[in-house]
Protein backbone atom coordinates (compact mmCIF):
# COMPACT_ATOMS: atom_id res chain seq x y z
CA UNK A 1 0.00 0.00 0.00
CA UNK A 2 1.06 3.62 -1.12
CA UNK A 3 1.96 5.48 2.38
CA UNK A 4 1.65 8.92 3.10
CA UNK A 5 5.66 8.95 3.29
CA UNK A 6 5.52 7.27 -0.37
CA UNK A 7 3.10 9.96 -1.71
CA UNK A 8 5.08 12.64 -0.54
CA UNK A 9 8.13 11.38 -2.10
CA UNK A 10 6.75 10.79 -5.33
CA UNK A 11 5.08 14.41 -5.31
CA UNK A 12 8.78 16.32 -4.35
CA UNK A 13 10.49 13.86 -6.94
CA UNK A 14 7.40 15.22 -9.57
CA UNK A 15 8.30 18.75 -8.41
CA UNK A 16 11.97 17.91 -9.15
CA UNK A 17 11.00 16.76 -12.81
CA UNK A 18 9.05 19.12 -13.74
CA UNK A 19 11.49 22.08 -12.79
CA UNK A 20 14.09 20.16 -14.68
CA UNK A 21 12.27 18.93 -17.38
CA UNK A 22 8.94 20.43 -17.97
CA UNK A 23 6.93 19.04 -21.03
CA UNK A 24 9.88 18.52 -23.75
CA UNK A 25 7.71 18.93 -27.11
CA UNK A 26 9.68 16.12 -28.49
CA UNK A 27 7.49 13.21 -26.16
CA UNK A 28 4.35 15.27 -26.31
CA UNK A 29 4.86 14.65 -30.61
CA UNK A 30 4.72 11.04 -30.09
CA UNK A 31 2.47 10.61 -27.06
CA UNK A 32 -0.76 12.28 -26.68
CA UNK A 33 -0.13 14.18 -23.29
CA UNK A 34 -2.03 13.34 -20.37
CA UNK A 35 -3.86 17.12 -20.44
CA UNK A 36 -5.31 16.21 -24.07
CA UNK A 37 -6.52 13.12 -23.66
CA UNK A 38 -9.17 14.38 -20.43
CA UNK A 39 -9.69 16.80 -23.19
CA UNK A 40 -10.68 14.58 -25.59
CA UNK A 41 -13.33 12.68 -23.03
CA UNK A 42 -14.88 16.22 -22.11
CA UNK A 43 -15.10 17.40 -25.94
CA UNK A 44 -16.58 13.54 -26.37
CA UNK A 45 -19.34 14.34 -23.05
CA UNK A 46 -19.80 17.81 -24.33
CA UNK A 47 -20.71 16.51 -28.08
CA UNK A 48 -22.91 13.78 -26.63
CA UNK A 49 -24.85 15.49 -23.53
CA UNK A 50 -24.96 19.18 -24.69
CA UNK A 51 -28.02 18.95 -26.64
CA UNK A 52 -29.32 22.32 -27.55
CA UNK A 53 -32.43 21.33 -27.84
CA UNK A 54 -32.72 20.24 -24.39
CA UNK A 55 -34.08 22.85 -21.49
CA UNK A 56 -31.81 24.56 -19.00
CA UNK A 57 -32.56 21.95 -16.30
CA UNK A 58 -31.83 19.00 -18.47
CA UNK A 59 -28.82 20.56 -19.48
CA UNK A 60 -27.45 21.23 -15.76
CA UNK A 61 -28.19 17.51 -14.99
CA UNK A 62 -26.28 16.56 -17.94
CA UNK A 63 -23.66 18.52 -17.31
CA UNK A 64 -23.63 17.26 -13.51
CA UNK A 65 -22.99 13.56 -15.10
CA UNK A 66 -20.23 14.67 -17.21
CA UNK A 67 -18.64 15.84 -14.41
CA UNK A 68 -19.41 12.77 -12.28
CA UNK A 69 -18.14 10.68 -15.32
CA UNK A 70 -14.36 12.57 -15.24
CA UNK A 71 -14.30 12.42 -11.47
CA UNK A 72 -14.93 8.50 -12.13
CA UNK A 73 -12.63 8.60 -14.57
CA UNK A 74 -9.60 10.32 -13.31
CA UNK A 75 -9.50 8.63 -9.79
CA UNK A 76 -10.16 4.71 -11.56
CA UNK A 77 -7.08 5.65 -13.64
CA UNK A 78 -4.86 6.94 -11.11
CA UNK A 79 -5.97 4.46 -8.43
CA UNK A 80 -5.06 1.61 -10.98
CA UNK A 81 -1.40 3.49 -11.86
CA UNK A 82 -1.05 4.09 -8.36
CA UNK A 83 -1.65 0.42 -7.22
CA UNK A 84 0.65 -1.06 -10.40
CA UNK A 85 3.88 1.22 -10.09
CA UNK A 86 3.44 1.30 -6.25
CA UNK A 87 5.50 -1.96 -5.67
CA UNK A 88 8.70 -0.85 -6.45
CA UNK A 89 11.04 2.32 -6.20
CA UNK A 90 11.07 2.41 -10.01
CA UNK A 91 7.25 2.43 -10.51
CA UNK A 92 7.51 5.00 -7.81
CA UNK A 93 9.69 6.94 -10.00
CA UNK A 94 7.54 6.00 -13.05
CA UNK A 95 5.18 7.26 -10.84
CA UNK A 96 6.23 10.53 -10.06
CA UNK A 97 7.13 11.22 -14.31
CA UNK A 98 3.29 10.49 -14.68
CA UNK A 99 2.51 13.41 -11.86
CA UNK A 100 4.93 16.17 -12.80
CA UNK A 101 3.03 16.06 -16.78
CA UNK A 102 0.51 17.49 -14.75
CA UNK A 103 2.13 20.34 -12.90
CA UNK A 104 3.25 23.08 -14.60
CA UNK A 105 6.27 25.35 -13.34
CA UNK A 106 8.18 25.40 -15.71
CA UNK A 107 6.17 25.43 -18.95
CA UNK A 108 4.28 28.43 -17.13
CA UNK A 109 7.68 30.48 -16.25
CA UNK A 110 8.48 29.63 -20.10
CA UNK A 111 5.43 31.13 -21.50
CA UNK A 112 4.81 34.04 -19.31
CA UNK A 113 8.95 34.69 -20.23
CA UNK A 114 8.18 34.47 -23.72
CA UNK A 115 6.18 37.90 -23.36
CA UNK A 116 8.46 39.43 -22.05
CA UNK A 117 11.02 38.60 -24.56
CA UNK A 118 8.55 39.19 -27.22
CA UNK A 119 9.24 43.15 -26.15
CA UNK A 120 12.73 43.01 -26.68
CA UNK A 121 12.63 40.95 -30.29
CA UNK A 122 10.03 41.81 -31.80
CA UNK A 123 8.36 45.19 -29.64
CA UNK A 124 4.98 45.75 -29.03
CA UNK A 125 3.57 43.12 -31.93
CA UNK A 126 6.24 40.75 -30.44
CA UNK A 127 4.68 40.46 -26.83
CA UNK A 128 1.09 40.79 -28.22
CA UNK A 129 1.83 37.72 -30.11
CA UNK A 130 2.97 35.82 -27.09
CA UNK A 131 0.76 37.04 -24.61
CA UNK A 132 -2.02 35.90 -27.18
CA UNK A 133 -1.27 32.24 -25.95
CA UNK A 134 -1.57 32.36 -22.38
CA UNK A 135 -4.68 35.17 -22.11
CA UNK A 136 -8.47 35.39 -23.34
CA UNK A 137 -8.82 39.19 -23.70
CA UNK A 138 -7.81 40.68 -27.23
CA UNK A 139 -4.55 41.46 -27.61
CA UNK A 140 -4.78 44.12 -30.23
CA UNK A 141 -6.62 46.12 -28.12
CA UNK A 142 -3.98 46.29 -25.45
CA UNK A 143 -0.85 48.92 -24.95
CA UNK A 144 2.46 48.21 -23.75
CA UNK A 145 1.01 48.31 -20.10
CA UNK A 146 -1.88 46.20 -20.85
CA UNK A 147 0.11 43.84 -22.32
CA UNK A 148 2.36 43.60 -19.32
CA UNK A 149 -0.43 43.28 -16.89
CA UNK A 150 -2.29 40.77 -18.65
CA UNK A 151 1.11 38.37 -18.35
CA UNK A 152 1.81 39.02 -14.47
CA UNK A 153 -2.24 37.79 -13.98
CA UNK A 154 -1.71 35.09 -16.10
CA UNK A 155 1.56 33.90 -13.82
CA UNK A 156 -0.18 34.62 -10.90
CA UNK A 157 -3.89 32.96 -11.27
CA UNK A 158 -1.67 30.04 -13.10
CA UNK A 159 0.84 29.77 -10.48
CA UNK A 160 -2.17 28.76 -8.22
CA UNK A 161 -4.23 26.77 -11.13
CA UNK A 162 -1.46 24.74 -13.00
CA UNK A 163 1.11 24.77 -10.05
CA UNK A 164 0.10 24.86 -6.22
CA UNK A 165 -3.40 23.47 -6.61
CA UNK A 166 -2.18 20.12 -8.58
CA UNK A 167 0.21 19.71 -6.20
CA UNK A 168 -1.84 20.32 -3.16
CA UNK A 169 -3.85 17.43 -4.23
CA UNK A 170 -1.43 15.16 -5.18
CA UNK A 171 -0.20 15.42 -1.65
CA UNK A 172 -3.81 14.72 -0.44
CA UNK A 173 -4.26 12.20 -2.77
CA UNK A 174 -1.99 10.76 -5.21
CA UNK A 175 -2.32 9.99 -8.41
CA UNK A 176 -6.37 10.04 -8.13
CA UNK A 177 -6.02 12.88 -6.49
CA UNK A 178 -3.81 15.29 -9.38
CA UNK A 179 -5.99 13.32 -11.95
CA UNK A 180 -9.18 14.66 -10.57
CA UNK A 181 -8.32 18.16 -10.49
CA UNK A 182 -6.79 18.19 -13.55
CA UNK A 183 -9.83 16.63 -15.23
CA UNK A 184 -12.09 19.19 -13.49
CA UNK A 185 -10.08 21.94 -14.06
CA UNK A 186 -9.89 21.36 -17.97
CA UNK A 187 -13.46 21.10 -17.99
CA UNK A 188 -14.22 24.06 -16.31
CA UNK A 189 -11.39 26.02 -19.16
CA UNK A 190 -13.59 23.95 -21.53
CA UNK A 191 -17.27 23.95 -20.94
CA UNK A 192 -16.97 26.03 -17.35
CA UNK A 193 -18.38 29.55 -19.40
CA UNK A 194 -21.19 31.55 -19.03
CA UNK A 195 -22.64 31.58 -22.83
CA UNK A 196 -25.70 30.39 -24.44
CA UNK A 197 -24.00 26.72 -25.18
CA UNK A 198 -22.36 26.33 -21.55
CA UNK A 199 -24.42 28.55 -18.78
CA UNK A 200 -26.20 25.00 -18.23
CA UNK A 201 -23.94 22.44 -19.12
CA UNK A 202 -21.18 23.86 -17.45
CA UNK A 203 -21.58 24.97 -14.23
CA UNK A 204 -21.24 21.75 -12.39
CA UNK A 205 -17.70 22.00 -13.62
CA UNK A 206 -17.12 25.60 -12.51
CA UNK A 207 -18.93 24.97 -9.47
CA UNK A 208 -16.53 21.80 -8.52
CA UNK A 209 -13.64 23.52 -9.83
CA UNK A 210 -14.23 26.48 -7.53
CA UNK A 211 -14.38 24.12 -4.75
CA UNK A 212 -10.88 22.45 -5.29
CA UNK A 213 -9.45 25.49 -5.77
CA UNK A 214 -10.18 27.42 -2.52
CA UNK A 215 -7.63 25.88 -0.27
CA UNK A 216 -4.84 25.90 -2.83
CA UNK A 217 -5.36 29.77 -4.23
CA UNK A 218 -5.02 30.80 -0.94
CA UNK A 219 -2.49 28.75 0.06
CA UNK A 220 -0.83 30.77 -3.34
CA UNK A 221 -1.66 34.27 -2.50
CA UNK A 222 0.74 33.49 0.76
CA UNK A 223 3.29 32.10 -0.76
CA UNK A 224 3.50 34.76 -3.39
CA UNK A 225 3.09 37.36 -0.24
CA UNK A 226 5.92 35.77 1.12
CA UNK A 227 8.39 35.60 -1.94
CA UNK A 228 7.54 39.90 -2.30
CA UNK A 229 11.42 40.43 -1.53
CA UNK A 230 12.10 39.01 -4.46
CA UNK A 231 11.05 41.80 -6.47
CA UNK A 232 12.10 44.59 -4.45
CA UNK A 233 8.89 44.55 -2.37
CA UNK A 234 7.53 43.87 0.65
CA UNK A 235 5.81 41.16 2.72
CA UNK A 236 3.13 43.52 4.34
CA UNK A 237 1.92 45.28 1.77
CA UNK A 238 1.22 42.24 -0.46
CA UNK A 239 -0.52 40.70 2.56
CA UNK A 240 -2.17 43.76 3.01
CA UNK A 241 -3.36 44.20 -0.22
CA UNK A 242 -4.46 40.31 -0.73
CA UNK A 243 -6.59 40.04 2.28
CA UNK A 244 -8.27 44.11 1.41
CA UNK A 245 -8.54 42.54 -2.42
CA UNK A 246 -8.56 39.68 -3.21
CA UNK A 247 -12.47 39.27 -2.69
CA UNK A 248 -12.87 42.11 -5.34
CA UNK A 249 -12.35 40.14 -8.09
CA UNK A 250 -15.23 38.27 -10.00
CA UNK A 251 -13.66 34.80 -9.40
CA UNK A 252 -13.91 33.41 -5.83
CA UNK A 253 -10.02 32.11 -6.26
CA UNK A 254 -8.17 34.04 -8.73
CA UNK A 255 -8.24 37.00 -6.70
CA UNK A 256 -5.87 35.52 -3.86
CA UNK A 257 -2.85 35.20 -6.05
CA UNK A 258 -3.49 38.52 -7.99
CA UNK A 259 -4.06 40.69 -5.02
CA UNK A 260 -0.92 39.70 -3.41
CA UNK A 261 1.03 39.70 -6.92
CA UNK A 262 -0.40 43.24 -7.40
CA UNK A 263 0.89 44.64 -3.76
CA UNK A 264 4.74 42.08 -4.38
CA UNK A 265 5.41 44.49 -7.12
CA UNK A 266 3.26 47.55 -6.24
CA UNK A 267 0.94 47.40 -9.16
CA UNK A 268 -2.49 47.66 -9.83
CA UNK A 269 -3.87 44.39 -11.58
CA UNK A 270 -7.04 43.90 -12.94
CA UNK A 271 -9.54 46.71 -13.26
CA UNK A 272 -11.70 47.14 -17.00
CA UNK A 273 -10.60 45.01 -19.65
CA UNK A 274 -11.96 44.02 -22.93
CA UNK A 275 -13.24 40.52 -23.72
CA UNK A 276 -14.89 39.01 -27.16
CA UNK A 277 -15.40 43.02 -27.56
CA UNK A 278 -16.74 43.94 -24.69
CA UNK A 279 -15.37 46.05 -21.82
CA UNK A 280 -15.52 43.86 -18.20
CA UNK A 281 -15.61 46.92 -15.82
CA UNK A 282 -14.05 44.80 -12.92
CA UNK A 283 -12.44 47.09 -10.20
CA UNK A 284 -8.48 47.16 -9.83
CA UNK A 285 -6.62 44.73 -7.30
CA UNK A 286 -4.01 47.56 -5.29
CA UNK A 287 -5.65 50.71 -7.16
CA UNK A 288 -3.39 52.87 -5.76
CA UNK A 289 -0.41 50.92 -6.76
CA UNK A 290 1.46 51.86 -10.61
CA UNK A 291 -1.03 51.18 -13.44
CA UNK A 292 1.83 51.69 -16.38
CA UNK A 293 3.22 48.16 -16.08
CA UNK A 294 6.59 47.42 -18.17
CA UNK A 295 8.48 45.13 -19.43
CA UNK A 296 10.79 44.50 -16.76
CA UNK A 297 7.80 43.95 -14.91
CA UNK A 298 7.02 40.84 -15.90
CA UNK A 299 10.41 39.76 -15.00
CA UNK A 300 9.90 40.72 -11.57
CA UNK A 301 6.91 38.49 -11.20
CA UNK A 302 8.61 35.64 -12.91
CA UNK A 303 11.13 36.02 -9.53
CA UNK A 304 7.99 36.12 -7.38
CA UNK A 305 6.35 32.96 -8.90
CA UNK A 306 9.82 31.17 -8.77
CA UNK A 307 10.06 32.04 -5.03
CA UNK A 308 6.43 30.70 -4.47
CA UNK A 309 7.94 27.34 -6.00
CA UNK A 310 10.39 27.04 -3.60
CA UNK A 311 8.64 27.78 -0.72
CA UNK A 312 6.02 25.50 -1.73
CA UNK A 313 8.34 22.79 -1.90
CA UNK A 314 10.23 23.65 1.12
CA UNK A 315 6.78 23.68 3.34
CA UNK A 316 5.81 20.30 1.54
CA UNK A 317 9.30 18.94 3.12
CA UNK A 318 9.24 20.63 6.16
CA UNK A 319 5.58 19.47 6.88
CA UNK A 320 6.91 15.84 5.62
CA UNK A 321 9.93 15.72 7.76
CA UNK A 322 7.64 16.93 11.11
CA UNK A 323 5.01 14.21 10.44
Amino acid sequence: MLTLDHIWLVMMLALACDAMIGDPDWLWCKLPHPVVIIGGLIGWLDRSLNRESWAAGARRAAGVIAVIVLVICGGVVGLLLQRLLQQSWIGLVVLALIASTLIAQRSLYQHVARVRDGFATGGLAGARREVSMIVGRDPEQLDEAGVARAAIESCAENFSDGVVAPVFWLALGGLPGILIYKAVNTADSMIGHRNARYESFGWAAARLDDLLNLAPARLSGLLLALSAPLSSGAIGDAWRVMLRDARKHRSPNAGWPESAMAGALGLALAGPRIYGGAIVDDPFLNAEGRRDARPDDIGRALRVMLGGCVLQAGLYALVLWVV
